[in-house]
């Protein structure tokens, strides 16, 4: 299995978080990636600067739905969530393979 596997799908990981209460969808895309278009109800934390503010996040519980846009950033964003002790943290992939609505 390697790195971007099946198990990452962006469609479902949002079918995931619309019915997840109390969830967060991060992007963490450049500004200029989330400004062309965006997944609607998304939080905009760029990879660059999560670690200063990751306590935007809520509780350490917080399910966390992550995404970039091809899937390796939000790797690298989960790697330090859960290191900066989130326990609820979940990769879902890149926005170029979802196909629901996005807003800009």
């Amino acid at each position: 299995m390697g790195l971007f596997t099946s198990a990452m799908d962006i469609n479902k990981g949002v079918e995931e978080f619309q019915t997840t209460a109390g969830a967060v969808l991060l992007d963490v895309r450049t500004p200029e990636e989330y400004a062309e278009g965006h997944i609607p109800g998304s939080v905009s934390i760029p990879l660059a600067v999560l670690p200063a503010r990751y306590n935007e996040l809520g509780a350490l519980d917080t399910p966390l739905f992550v995404h970039c846009l091809s899937g390796g950033r939000s790797g690298q964003a989960v790697s330090f969530l859960k290191r900066a002790g989130f326990t609820n943290v979940k990769n879902i992939g890149g926005i170029n393979a979802y196909k629901g609505k996005v807003e800009k």
